[in-house]
């Protein structure tokens, strides 16, 4: 291997025409004062400038410059011994970089460097290369080197020791982050003695301080100088310290993820939380073990990433930046009177049915806005939602497909967690030896969902640690003398089988249901899918899956399903609306509450517990069907979907009443329009008010009008020819 010539290298970079890239480079990583514009937004004007500008003839004059004499071998040697050219390029940096136009505002700062700048003798005699000021001091930027996009990233366990200094790209899911805590990066002392200014470059986490003054004048008059460490004129980094593991998808069969140690510095520092996935690129170096471990290790030592950049593979809904393609094919799709089937549909396309399941998933996606009243009480507007089915019925399914769509979610199951697992945990932390909290999959979900399979397998004691999340959305802790209470704003989706397996008719709803009260009434859906036989149904259904076995696609749905992304984006545009309840609707939600609670205390066998909540899930249901149309008031027809969505999670029981009472669908749609229009003590009903009723109790508009010719054959009503009002014929 031929020998590195690194001052070539350098003089390379202040050769035209890369001081112009030089000089960016600076620009895109300057931390800027208050008064300037934010670090993202000059990034973004530096790279639309490079991009777009053009020059004479019409060219993009920067573009062909980055890219016209592209010297492979010099990118190899980069990416190869990446932490010495990211100095190298720092140096080339300091040497292009104009005199300042504008004072950085940093007191000790300006005055340290005044001093220095003053009287240069007092402060350095120049016979220890510890006496003169490391450029680090002084430098306002930063150098970051990116991996290249292109290929796929390496997975942990491909990250082996040839790639130690190289540039390396590594995805996986982060599971812990430190707290960011200053570095020292330059340690600067001053002798008791002489008044000499001694400098420490500190290249590692730990360091050993300097005690006896280098300086020339100490030697000679044999005084052995005490050094004091001078804080405010050291120089700090910001210092985060996380734990990226290996995706689910990239462990071989029979073994457990491997997990890395990632080390963030400077500007790059809190850009990951724990339960995100993320592609970072870095270099990958070996650190050796300090203390006791180092004894035990002896030449052995650990590895760690020294992370340049960090990539977000789903961004949560408040940092999604919508583009111009984006913003229009938004629009468009808001202009589509059916877009809510749409987009319903579109949730996992392969599984058969459920439609109204689907929509009550899209409206968990949407969510309905936080309320915080005067005094501080704040109203949750996540949905939770509890699919309880047979076996079957695809809930895992779905719940797994809405992990995916969501930016941010975390899966687990009932018999897999344990209340603290779900929760929080008190541990050590490996770095400060303190007890730290570690949070659960519900604080991991924070502003996301949190979605738990086989939720009726959970230990009683387990299951009660869910309640104060799904209302309060806090976690409250009291152990090892840490007191306090986490954020968990987080949406449930839960799913659960039966007490025996499968519904039971012969039993109450509550005996198949076998969820404490308590729990049940702080799910605003609790859908219960039954799996009855049905010729009809079946054949569709086994149809369905037998294609979708042979073509690895859904059947046609009559409009092309809209990717997850696209989905992302335009909920992401919807959650941004805050949708109120205008007057005129408050009436009407009243009645429509009593009645359902007149309903129930009717009934000998209730299907559900109605609460004050339930009204609370109409409201957040109305809100959240609201946004999906971009709209700033809630709609009558959006407090119609919602009753309609709570009365058809119960449909399977309904129709199964309705076998045993002998009624057939005809006549149980006259019972229901005779009853309401006694009711309102009118002889006419509106076609629309009709429909609303009878879907509210599971029955189609094709069995509405079937209905209607059967009984004005009769004379019962007559219906108008064009907008099928009803009139009722008073005998």
């Amino acid at each position: 291997m031929k020998d590195l010539d690194f001052n070539a290298d350098k003089g390379t970079l202040l050769s035209p025409p890369l001081p112009l890239l030089s000089f960016f480079i600076s620009i895109l990583h300057y931390p800027s004062p208050d008064s300037w514009l934010p670090p993202n937004v000059l990034t973004a004007l530096a790279k639309e400038f490079l991009s777009n500008f053009a020059d004479a003839n019409g060219e993009a004059k920067y573009t062909s410059i980055l890219y016209k004499d592209l010297d492979e071998e010099f990118l190899r040697r980069v990416t190869e011994n990446t932490r010495r050219y990211i100095e190298i390029f720092a140096g080339a940096i300091d040497e292009l970089l104009p005199e300042p136009t504008e004072a950085f505002h940093d007191d000790d700062h300006d005055i340290l460097m005044t001093q220095r700048g003053e009287d240069p003798t007092n402060s350095t005699d120049g016979s220890d290369s510890r006496q003169k000021m490391p450029p680090e001091i002084k430098r306002y930027f930063e150098v970051y080197i990116r991996a290249p996009s292109k290929g796929r990233p390496f997975t942990i366990r491909e990250v082996k020791a040839s790639y130690i200094g190289q540039l390396v790209r590594i995805a996986g899911i982060v599971t812990r982050c430190s707290d960011v805590k200053p570095l020292m990066q330059v340690a600067v002392y001053t002798c008791e003695e002489c008044g000499c200014e001694i400098y420490q470059d500190v290249t590692a986490r730990v360091f050993m301080p300097l005690y006896q003054c280098p300086s020339k004048r100490c030697s000679i008059n044999k005084t052995k100088g005490n050094l004091i460490l001078q804080l405010r004129a050291s120089k700090f980094l910001k210092f985060q310290e996380a734990k990226i593991q290996e995706l689910a998808e990239h462990v071989p069969k029979g073994h457990i993820p491997r997990s890395m140690t990632v080390h963030f510095r400077g500007e790059i520092t809190r850009k990951v939380a724990p339960g995100d996935v993320v592609e970072l690129s870095g270099i990958f170096l070996p650190i050796p073990y300090t203390g006791f471990r180092a004894m035990r290790a002896g030449l052995v030592a650990d590895t760690y990433l020294e992370a340049m950049s960090v990539t977000h593979f789903k961004k949560t809904y408040e940092e999604y930046e919508l583009r111009g393609d984006e913003e229009e094919q938004i629009a468009r799709l808001a202009e589509d009177g059916d877009i809510y089937n749409k987009l319903a549909r579109s949730l996992a396309p392969e599984i058969y049915g459920h439609e109204d399941v689907k929509k009550a998933l899209l409206l968990l996606l949407v969510g309905a806005p936080h309320r915080k009243l005067k005094d501080g009480m704040k109203i949750r507007g996540d949905l939770h939602i509890c699919l309880m089915g047979d076996p079957g019925v695809a809930k895992s399914q779905l719940l797994k497909h809405i992990i995916n769509v969501a930016p941010r979610a975390v899966y687990t199951t009932g018999r897999g967690s344990s209340g603290v697992g779900l929760t929080a945990a008190v541990q050590k932390d490996p770095v400060t030896n303190e007890m730290v909290l570690e949070g659960g999959a519900l604080v991991l979900a924070d502003m996301g969902i949190c979605a738990i399979d086989e939720f009726d397998k959970m230990d009683e004691s387990d299951r009660t640690a869910i309640h104060e999340v799904m209302e309060q959305q806090t976690v409250s802790i009291a152990k090892a003398g840490i007191t306090t209470s986490l954020n968990a704003r987080t949406a449930i989706l839960a799913a659960a089988n039966p007490a025996w397996g499968r519904y039971d008719l012969r039993r109450t709803p509550a005996e198949n249901i076998n969820l404490p009260p308590a729990l049940l009434s702080r799910f605003d859906l609790l859908w219960l899918i039954l799996d009855r036989a049905d010729m009809d149904s079946d054949l569709e259904m086994a149809r369905h899956v037998v294609y979708v076995h042979q073509n690895k696609e859904s059947p046609a749905l009559g409009f092309t399903p809209l990717e997850p992304s696209v989905l992302r984006a335009y909920i992401s545009a919807a959650r941004r609306l805050s949708p109120y309840i205008p007057k005129e609707l408050e009436e009407y939600i009243a009645t429509a509450y009593s009645s359902i609670r007149q309903e129930e205390a009717k009934s000998n066998a209730p299907h559900s517990y109605t609460t004050v909540r339930t009204l609370l899930s109409i409201l957040r249901i109305s809100a959240a069907l609201a946004r999906l149309r971009f709209s700033e008031t809630v709609a009558q027809s959006d407090v119609d979907e919602a009753l309609r969505l709570m009365q058809m999670s119960k449909f399977s029981l309904y129709s199964d009443e309705r076998q045993k009472s002998g009624l057939d669908a005809i006549s149980d749609i006259y019972s229901i329009l005779r009853d309401e229009a006694a009711r309102a003590n009118k002889m006419d009903v509106r076609y629309a008010h009709a429909l609303n009723w009878i879907s509210r109790k599971g029955y189609s508009e094709a069995q509405l009008k079937e209905c209607l010719e059967e009984y004005a054959a009769l004379n019962v009503w007559q219906i108008h020819p064009h907008t099928f009002d009803i009139r009722f014929i008073d005998a």
